[in-house]
């Protein structure tokens, strides 16, 4: 107990003891809270075209609020830092995907086109035909280019975390991939990074 809390026992007894210490409780958990950077970490496990940008998009939204941000890139998420970003699309087994065309008329690009998954899955080259579509349509709407996202993340000091144990399982090799990322670990030395953070996301 310090002075001034032995001074208020002393003088005002227990009640004005309790009362200086609730304010001086709230007082200390403001200047905590003013001071505290938000954490989130994010665990990327996906290398498809479409599931690239959620956790770039998120990445580097909160870093730019100025959040402490690491990726977990594990799985087919490794595809997202290598340096040859060959990225596709697959709409089947996917039935949320709107399959428009980014070209034609007006009334043409609003339809979604109900493709049957057998015709999908047998005609060669469908899924560039999608690839193509969707990055068209990408362009046209004004999205930034994963190459790009990343590139912001990787300005803003988003720590980038590559998954060894998905390295060594896939036979890739660390050259294959961009020379910003920062850590080569497994779930072990995540977890303790993914503990302290305010929000986890799984991607």
């Amino acid at each position: 107990m310090n002075a001034t809390a032995q001074q208020l026992t002393e003088s005002g007894g227990r009640e004005a003891f309790d009362h200086w210490f609730d304010e001086r409780f709230e007082q200390k958990m403001a200047e905590r809270e003013a001071n505290h950077i938000p954490k989130m970490t994010i665990i990327a496990t996906k290398g498809t075209l479409d599931m690239a940008y959620p956790p770039f998009i998120l990445a580097s939204t909160a870093a730019a609020l100025g959040w402490e941000v690491s990726i977990f890139f594990t799985f087919y998420g490794l595809s997202l830092l290598k340096k040859d970003l060959d990225l596709s699309i697959s709409p089947l087994g996917n039935p949320a995907m709107p399959m428009k065309l980014p070209m034609g008329p007006q009334w043409l690009r609003k339809t979604e086109l109900q493709i049957p998954n057998l015709l999908m899955a047998g005609l060669p080259g469908f899924e560039k035909v999608a690839t193509g579509i969707m990055k068209k349509t990408m362009t046209d709407k004004g999205v930034a280019p994963i190459r790009e996202l990343r590139e912001l993340c990787l300005e803003a000091d988003v720590n980038m975390i590559a998954c060894q144990m998905t390295v060594d399982l896939f036979g890739w090799e660390q050259a294959d991939f961009i020379p910003e990322i920062s850590e080569w670990v497994g779930a072990t030395s995540f977890l303790p990074i993914a503990q302290k953070a305010d929000v986890n996301l799984f991607v």
